[in-house]
């Protein structure tokens, strides 16, 4: 029976997830490899949507915007929009509980990494919430049925402008970034394949419920010429002669290498990786390969990656239990970090890696755990240029003492972790192999309490890493 140590289990945890908790990891210690593996994946298997309450937005829920500007007046409307925005923030509140508290992990890590791959942004809250819940859906589900969901959604359709896609003026930019940024990588198709394939997706539009919704009379179906084929495509069918090409499956593997597996792409390992996912598509199957891989444990895969914002803000809840009692707080953290989730910069999504850290950001970063866990002060000249409502909220409410106001779980921590020495708390919170400076300090500290201890080691550079 193939069994895992503990810095195994945690690195698997760490990149399925967001760490373990240690209580839940002497549960499952005893167990081999492939029962690990196994119950990390039935836990994900229940779907279960991420859902708001919209019911003050029912009564116009199936209304076009243009529609509602005439009915309300302008002023009126405005308003309404600001009331969706701020369901927005809720849905990214609730999404982040969601990451910390969920038992199906695996399904919520692949729904984050998915929201990367398929970028999209939009403020109609009733859009966006069926888009992300059509990634969770999808997250471990077969490649090509989710690739053909995406370009049916609504705020995919407006976000990269496929409702303005007409027989008599196509618009290449979805088919642009379908091949550049979701299946193929830029240098993979030609430019006329762009041309052809656009007009395969003209008159793919929704309705005001956000359903799909074809415009035949918008719609191209003469023939047309893609990778080599003739014949009268529609979107549906430029998506099954992209996954045809291996290249596509190699796309998405190197995607899902740097992201579960190691920021620098093992040649060999991507290949066999790609072999897997290109007989079915099936994500399941290839991340399970990957979980089961001896080589996934290796030494050289294991603290190497540097933890997204969202990461570092789940993996600290992890261990402590914490609530944010003001919700512009929680989404001011992230734009510190570079992270707003539902908020990506640009249709490439954020870069990963390397990027997240800059002289100001691993600043803030190091000061984290104090913030949240400790009350300590903002520095608010660190931050950089923010939207308006996060900007005027922190410097109109001046009267207010500048730290985060959060409800913390300590007895929770203690009783996990209060008995254990400081040097198994130090193997269990820090994944990546400690700076001889980094070690000297933590050797030179005169440990109080875990409680102390827990803050100190989360404030090292090496926490920034999994």
């Amino acid at each position: 029976m193939l069994k895992m140590n503990q810095r195994h289990i945690q690195h698997l945890y760490w990149r399925a997830g967001f760490g373990i908790d240690i209580n839940f990891l002497n549960k499952i210690q005893s167990n081999s490899r492939p029962q690990i593996i196994e119950e990390l994946f039935s836990d994900s298997e229940k779907i279960i949507p991420l859902q708001l309450n919209l019911s003050e937005f029912t009564s116009i829920k199936n209304k076009s915007a243009n529609a509602l500007k005439k009915e309300m007046g302008e002023q009126a409307f405005q308003k309404l929009r600001q009331r969706s925005q701020k369901k927005l923030r809720d849905l990214n509140h609730a999404w982040i509980e969601r990451l910390s508290e969920s038992d199906g992990i695996l399904r919520e890590k692949m729904t984050l990494f998915w929201a990367n791959i398929f970028v999209c942004r939009d403020n109609h809250i009733f859009h966006i919430q069926q888009y992300h819940n059509t990634l969770r859906e999808n997250a471990l589900g077969n490649f090509r049925n989710f690739v053909k969901s995406i370009a049916r959604e609504a705020s995919m359709s407006k976000y990269l402008n496929n409702k303005q896609n007409r027989k008599k003026s196509p618009n290449e930019n979805f088919a642009r970034e379908l091949m550049e940024l979701f299946t193929l990588g830029i240098g993979n198709y030609s430019e006329e394949d762009i041309k052809e394939s656009a007009r395969a997706f003209t008159g793919w539009s929704f309705n005001n419920k956000g359903g799909f919704l074809l415009k035949k009379h918008q719609h191209d179906f003469d023939e047309k010429k893609f990778f080599g084929k003739k014949g009268n495509f529609n979107g549906d069918d430029i998506i099954d002669i992209i996954l045809e090409q291996k290249q596509c499956a190699r796309f998405i593997c190197d995607k899902i290498y740097k992201y579960f597996v190691n920021p620098i792409v093992d040649k060999n390992r991507l290949e066999e990786i790609t072999s897997i996912f290109y007989k079915d598509y099936d994500i399941k199957n290839v991340m399970t390969y990957i979980f089961s891989a001896a080589w996934f444990y290796d030494d050289q895969n294991i603290g190497v990656k540097i933890k997204s914002p969202i990461e570092l803000l789940v993996g600290i809840r992890t261990i402590v239990p914490v609530r944010f009692e003001e919700k512009k707080q929680f989404n001011y953290l992230q734009k510190m970090m570079g992270q707003v989730l539902l908020y990506p910069p640009n249709v490439s999504g954020w870069k990963g890696d390397k990027s997240w850290i800059n002289s100001n950001t691993l600043m803030f970063r190091m000061k984290l755990a104090s913030l949240i866990l400790n009350n300590a002060i903002i520095n608010l000249e660190e931050k950089g240029a923010f939207e308006d409502s996060f900007d005027t909220y922190y410097k109109n409410v001046k009267k207010r003492n500048r730290y985060l106001k959060t409800s913390k779980r300590w007895d929770v921590f203690l009783k996990k972790y209060g008995n254990l020495h400081p040097r198994q708390l130090r193997d269990f919170i820090v994944m990546s192999k400690l700076d001889f400076d980094t070690e000297t300090l933590l050797d030179g500290l005169e440990i109080k309490s875990n409680k102390d201890f827990c803050i100190q080691l989360m404030s090292i550079p090496e926490y920034q890493i999994c």
